[in-house]
């Protein structure tokens, strides 16, 4: 590929046009023609009109000689033999005019053989009249101006090779036109492409290229480019507010600290590090960029170059392989967060990483749980969808969050659960007429449900807390008892009659019951009353004058005179 950026010593790389072959169109032919140059090359097709409409200016404009190009035949245009004779001809056709014009190809031979689309003199030729006509009013306007990788490319080596800003004379293609525009553009937008470009061997990704050029930017989007071949990026740190890389980058510290690979130890210009590790470099934060989005890109962790980033309010890393949330503590205005399609397993910890977060976007990860959610007190839109959570019981982790407005958990393994959107909007308690579930709006006929389920729950928990006081009860009567009987078994029994019962043993017991309730409690907590009996029981002692009684409140010695 850099073969195409130019031979050494800034010689031109060889260029080379030959016809392949030839199809039939309706009622005429069309030849293919392959043109090289360097290692790049591509197919450009036309008829024999074309090529005698080309000649025709040529001798007008170049006083090219008017029998180069071989006679039109009106009978027996589409013969085979005089297609493959005409072929050959056509050929050393092209030949003889690249070797005239060694440099720069006149326009209307560039355009023939799309050098403007693929060759480096004639795309930055094509760029810059193309500016010089309405740059200055895509400037006034203020709209996004798009660009490709190649030409950006072309432009770059066109620098580097030190040449004469305007190789073929015409003032309007002088290199000076895009320079100009590019110190005054704010918004701008490299496209690349996924595969080889239109009918070329080129391949846009693997294209370096320079974009110091562009001193004003605000706003960038690149797609399809090598993260690793786009230099002078940084320039734009003085103004830049929003940029996006995607398809483009494999590590997040290409694209904002592509210079951390000359040291072994950076920090951002106003965080100096305490720790004894030698700053070998100091680093200039990212000071205005306020958005980043490097979503679709093959990016594993969130490095530490965040940390030149510290005024990030929205940042989406979706489509990517992260795994763990981590560093993002370094943004503290950090407020829009995606992480969606990513290989999150789990959220332990995130509410240190994500102190004011208010949009998350955490849709297909691979979630169980959602135990880390539960301190995220600014948080007002949450979509947890395609994950694998399975139990209702998760949604309490986010029931209490005070903000909580918009909640996303469809397609999850509990989507699929009877009466999933009550029993969900049920964990938010009296905050469910305020969530949003699975952008559905909540009905009334569903907070009737979640009112019942709620007043279920309110039972559940009476009747929990109300079994719990019953063993307690019982475990402090056998304690009761087997003290009691401990400090009787010390008195004389001295029957006043020998007509009264023998003392009664102490392995003997009267168990009595008392129904007591608890209408009052229940009441309280807005449901029906309901009986419940606590068991009151009677233990009879040696002595005749002592007696234990256990009731709901503990128990007392009664002993007679």
């Amino acid at each position: 590929m850099e073969a195409a950026a130019g031979g050494e010593d800034g010689e031109e790389p060889p260029r080379e046009a030959r016809v392949l072959g030839s199809e039939l169109v309706e009622t005429y032919t069309v030849y293919i023609i392959q043109v090289s140059v360097g290692n790049h090359q591509w197919t450009v097709k036309h008829r024999y009109s074309d090529f005698h409409d080309l000649h025709e200016k040529l001798v007008s404009e170049k006083k090219i000689d008017k029998n180069l190009l071989p006679p039109k035949k009106i009978i027996g245009k589409n013969s085979k033999s005089l297609v493959e004779k005409r072929q050959k001809e056509l050929e050393i056709y092209l030949q003889t005019l690249l070797l005239k014009f060694p440099v720069t190809a006149p326009k209307v031979l560039s355009h023939f053989l799309h050098f403007h689309l693929y060759e480096i003199n004639g795309i930055t030729a094509a760029l810059a009249e193309e500016l010089f006509h309405k740059g200055e009013q895509l400037l006034m306007a203020g709209e996004v101006f798009t660009i490709r990788p190649l030409q950006l490319f072309a432009v770059t080596q066109q620098l580097l090779q030190g040449k004469p800003t305007c190789a073929n004379g015409d003032a309007k293609t002088d290199l000076g036109h895009i320079l100009d525009f590019t110190c005054r553009l704010k918004y701008l937008k490299v496209t690349g492409t996924g595969g080889p470009f239109g009918t070329s061997n080129i391949q846009e990704h693997l294209l370096p290229f320079d974009l110091s050029i562009f001193k004003s930017l605000h706003q960038i989007e690149i797609s399809h480019c090598g993260g690793k071949l786009i230099k002078g990026l940084t320039s734009s740190k003085h103004a830049l507010a929003t940029l996006s890389v995607r398809f483009s980058a494999t590590s997040m510290k290409e694209i904002l600290v592509p210079e951390a690979s000359e040291f072994d130890q950076w920090e951002p210009e106003d965080a100096l590090d305490d720790s004894n590790c030698p700053v070998t470099a100091i680093i200039p934060t990212w000071r205005t960029l306020t958005t980043l989005d490097m979503s679709h890109n093959s990016i594993s962790e969130i490095d530490d170059s965040v940390k030149l980033i510290p005024k990030i309010e929205f940042l989406d890393l979706s489509h990517n392989g992260v795994s763990l949330v981590e560093n993002l503590q370094h943004l503290y205005n950090l407020v829009h967060l995606d992480l969606s399609y990513n290989k999150l397993t789990s959220l332990e910890g995130v509410h240190t990483k994500l102190g004011n977060i208010k949009t998350l976007n955490l849709a297909g990860n691979q979630l169980e749980r959602l135990c880390g959610l539960n301190k995220l007190y600014s948080l007002v839109n949450l979509d947890l969808s395609n994950n694998k959570i399975e139990q209702i019981d998760e949604v309490k982790n986010i029931g209490n969050l005070p903000c909580l407005e918009k909640v996303m958990l469809s397609s999850n393994p509990l989507s699929i659960i009877p009466d999933y959107r009550t029993k969900v909007l049920a964990q938010f308690g009296d905050r469910a007429s305020e969530v949003c579930l699975d952008n559905i709006v909540t009905t009334e006929k569903e907070l009737d449900t979640v009112e019942v389920l709620k007043a279920i729950q309110k039972a559940k928990e009476v009747k929990y807390k109300l079994s719990n006081s019953d063993k307690k009860i019982s475990e402090d009567s056998r304690l009761t008892a087997a003290s009691s009987k401990s400090n009787c078994s010390s008195l004389t029994v001295r029957p006043s009659s020998p007509s009264l019962p023998r003392p009664v043993s102490s392995s003997q017991e009267i168990i009595c019951e008392e129904t007591v309730l608890v209408s009052s409690f229940l009441q309280s907590s807005g449901l029906t009353p309901t009986d419940h009996t606590v068991p009151q029981r009677c233990f009879e002692i040696p002595d005749s004058r002592c007696k234990i009684q256990f009731g709901e409140f503990g128990g007392r010695t009664l002993c007679s005179a």
